[in-house]
């Protein structure tokens, strides 16, 4: 069996497992089969895999055939009940029984006093079953609870059963721009809002700017994505950010997986539901930005045979690319030859007309991760985004035809399931630390952007090690630090 074989062996049955049940490869445990080269823990590995035959976790191999523990007796992840088939109550609940970080810390920040009973949170985030969890965990609590979303980025069924649990949900698939809007703003003043949970900072300057007579009951708002924290920055250093904002993407525990390996493992996956299992193959594949996603795809890719070049306007960044193996060039020059480009940046017009331009007929583009318009698709006359359509021909005008992705939106999200839900028990028990932060110093947090603090993210790590049966190592007792033992003191 060749190395590109074992890619191809090891690609399908990940992508079958992670698309059906939306778990997560990354930091699994697994047995490559007896007959496999090194070739297919060397791919496997890349995916955040770690071979062990005698540790816990998914998925564990016996003598070639892979079992999973979730599902006794099926040993092809194709036969596993495919998660979007699912009615909204059924995905709602899987999600629940594979998020026991979130709901282990939500016990424990109630233990120790957190008050969540009448506070009104509002929360506008991707609407689908693991962010109900969180919502109803916040309802559980005592909060008041309502959730805003855009259509494409609405799971229909899960807003229908939240609606029905008593949540406040303004969200619709089938809503126009201007339903949208409106939408977004009969939450606000239904609601009005004590705390945000927000999703690239959208939320809270719609009501800062058409809602300002509510920001005086506004305890601070969390915030989940890089792209909505450069907003706060840029709020912060023009001098118009009057609340408290907690940088819930600073957090090592959100960026340093939800980035990394949520969001660049199922935008893998996703891309190849649409484009066919060997898409990767020899493929050309210019991955603008090499921040935490970037390099989570990029990584994964070039395990399945994609020859990858990074743009980056970072020196830093472009280096780190090269140290990891990836050719590093101008975004121009890799253009003309990429079979694929990525956009990772989070960036307004990151991929320009001019720049689409240069692609060859036929080139596919997509976004990871996500901003609207990170592709210039508003720069294209005639070009209105359509739900659903995952894949389409995009006429440039005086260029190419290219491949459109997902109406380019966040391909992983809109076309598929978005992060895997072990990714995003982490994620969103970093939002919830944020809430808890913002209700414990109510009152005295000043305005502008705040970080939580090492504890809170090593508190989370623990509750995440602790529920997959694991911990982490005890210190001997003379190991404390001595600033003025040096090596000459000891010496003598």
């Amino acid at each position: 069996m060749t190395e590109q074989q074992t890619a191809y062996d090891f690609a399908s049955w990940a992508r079958a497992y992670s698309q059906r049940t939306n778990r997560s490869l990354a930091g699994a445990r697994f047995t490559p089969p007896k007959d496999a080269d090194s070739g297919f823990a060397a791919q496997a590995s890349q995916w955040g895999m770690v071979p062990d035959d005698d540790a816990p976790g998914l998925p564990a191999n016996h003598g070639g055939q892979t079992s999973y523990t979730e599902f006794p007796g099926i040993t092809d992840p194709r036969s596993i009940p495919d998660a979007r088939e699912l009615t909204g109550l059924e995905a709602m609940e899987h999600a629940h029984r594979h998020m026991p970080v979130l709901r282990e810390l939500m016990r424990r920040i109630i233990a120790d006093g957190v008050d969540f009973t009448g506070v009104r949170i509002a929360v506008c985030l991707i609407l689908e079953p693991k962010t109900a969890v969180l919502l109803r965990e916040l309802k559980a609590a005592g909060a008041i609870v309502g959730v805003f979303a855009e259509p494409s980025d609405t799971d229909q069924r899960v807003a229908d059963q939240l609606a029905a649990e008593g949540v406040i949900v303004e969200a619709d698939v089938a809503w126009t721009a201007e339903q949208t809007h409106r939408g977004a703003l009969r939450l606000l003043d239904e609601i009005r809002p004590q705390i945000i949970i927000d999703d690239g900072a959208s939320f809270a300057r719609l009501a800062a700017t058409e809602r300002p007579e509510l920001m005086a009951d506004l305890i601070g708002v969390a915030e989940e994505t890089t792209s909505g924290v450069r907003a706060f920055q840029a709020m912060q250093d023009a001098g118009a950010l009057d609340f408290p904002v907690i940088a819930v993407n600073d957090s090592i525990l959100k960026t340093g997986f939800d980035n990394a390996h949520g969001t660049g493992e199922s935008c893998v996956t996703t891309m190849q539901e649409l484009l066919g299992s060997h898409a990767f193959d020899g493929a050309r594949v210019a991955v603008v930005g090499y921040g935490p996603v970037g390099k989570g795809f990029a990584l994964r890719v070039r395990a399945l045979g994609a020859r990858v070049t990074v743009c980056d306007t970072d020196p830093v960044a472009a280096l780190q690319a090269v140290f990891d193996g990836f050719a590093a060039h101008d975004i121009d020059e890799a253009l003309e030859y990429a079979d694929m480009v990525v956009s990772a940046t989070g960036v307004r017009h990151t991929i320009t007309v001019e720049h689409m331009r240069r692609m060859r007929d036929g080139t596919v583009l997509a976004v990871i991760g996500g901003i609207a318009n990170e592709i210039a698709l508003d720069r294209i006359p005639g070009f209105r985004p359509r739900t659903g359509l995952d894949r389409c021909e995009l006429a440039v005008p005086d260029g190419p035809t290219l491949t459109l992705l997902a109406q380019g939106d966040g391909v992983n999200y809109t076309a598929g399931g978005g992060n895997p839900i072990e990714i995003m028990d982490l994620s969103f028990a970093v939002q919830a630390s944020a809430v808890a932060h913002l209700l414990t110093h109510r009152g005295t947090l000043a305005p502008g952007l705040h970080r939580l603090d090492k504890a809170t993210d090593r508190r989370i790590a623990a509750a995440a090690l602790e529920t997959r049966g694991y911990r982490t190592s005890h210190a001997v007792d003379d190991n404390g630090y001595d600033w003025t033992l040096t090596r000459f003191k000891e010496a003598r």
